[in-house]
């Protein structure tokens, strides 16, 4: 049970959509001591979920997805019962949870500082990764959830380093450096690689003082789970789609039966096609294997990926970019074309 745990180290891993915070605790889970069991918490804004497919299945590390929404105002109640359940039956050592990349964590720290979790998990430093490049867009810089992530963080992972420019670099080390109080640390994460004792020898938390903002309140009413959550994969052929909009962003999710398969080279063209400023993520079945397809700046990558559950994809744009996203019906059409027959 749940009460018999004892103040589990929570780490909180957020940041930006498109700023690494996946392939940092890629980097995390490949340091992990032997002896320790994990587990992970990966919300995300679109309706399908992604990211729990990137990770390789192991024994020693529990992966739990929460797409559709955001862990502090759609997803509070969901996210509550997921952590009770995960702590209860994983029993992990410790837990590290990624909000969306539109997700506030003022929210979720709330209530994991709740009555219902005291004395059984301790939330530690709270890591906000930060992409140098997203400084030369106003667009991200003015967004009020970008900032807050940024204030909120008891310590900095300054990612994308091999993409960004010393110029860039210099001048995200400026603009953490203006935060008050200064942050613990802030490291450039190489290649997206954060030192693990960065996180194992960090205290609790010390929350800078950060309101959840109106856009961010918990939902009066639940959301339902209908279309968030899936067991039985759609019938060959016939994709399911999932299409959602808040936070001035909206998404579009497909998903496939497992025994589908597409033509990678066809699948990557179409991906490639799309505007710079879509974000891409997705895990196919392809005649060359099972493939991870990440598009983020305009830039595709391909890697193999241990996912077997289904074919999935998101496209992520924010409303100003919406005449450069294709609609629905338009992206199952096209990607029905890249399909083997």
């Amino acid at each position: 049970m749940v009460s018999a745990l004892s103040n589990v180290p929570v780490h909180i891993i957020t940041g930006f959509l498109g700023s690494g915070k996946t392939s940092l605790i890629h980097s995390l889970v490949e340091q992990k001591p032997v002896d320790e069991k994990w587990a992970i918490l990966v919300n995300e804004f679109g309706q399908i979920g992604i990211d729990q497919a990137m990770f390789e299945a192991r024994d020693d590390v529990v992966v739990k997805g929460l797409p559709g929404g955001c862990l502090c105002c759609q997803l509070a109640f969901v996210m509550q019962a997921a952590l009770v359940n995960l702590l209860s039956r994983s029993q992990p050592d410790r837990v590290i949870i990624e909000p969306s990349g539109l997700g506030h964590p003022a929210g979720l720290v709330d209530l994991l500082r709740s009555e219902a979790f005291q004395g059984v998990v301790d939330v530690r430093d709270i890591v906000t990764t930060l992409d140098p490049r997203r400084l030369d867009e106003p667009r991200v810089v003015d967004h009020e959830t970008f900032r807050d992530q940024l204030e909120i963080a008891d310590a900095i992972a300054l990612t994308m380093r091999d993409l960004s420019t010393a110029e860039q670099l210099s001048a995200a080390h400026a603009f953490v450096a203006e935060r008050w109080p200064p942050r613990k640390w802030v490291h450039e994460a190489d290649h997206g690689r954060l030192p693990l004792s960065l996180l194992l020898e960090s205290d609790s938390a010390q929350r800078n003082a950060i309101e959840t903002p109106e856009a961010h309140q918990p939902l009066p009413v639940p959301p339902s789970l209908d279309g968030g959550f899936f067991d039985v994969p759609p019938a060959p052929g016939t994709p399911q789609c999932e299409t959602g909009a808040s936070l001035g962003y909206a998404s579009i999710g497909l998903r496939w039966h497992p025994s589908d398969c597409f033509d990678l080279d066809g699948l990557a063209a179409y991906l490639s096609e799309l505007s710079r400023d879509v974000r891409v993520k997705g895990v196919f079945h392809t005649q060359d294997g099972w493939r991870q397809l990440n598009r983020a700046d305009g830039t595709l990558s391909v890697t193999p990926s241990t996912w077997r559950q289904d074919s999935r994809l998101e496209i992520i744009a924010h409303e100003s970019s919406s005449p450069h996203m294709p609609d629905a019906d338009t992206l199952k059409e096209a990607l029905a074309g890249t399909l083997q027959s």
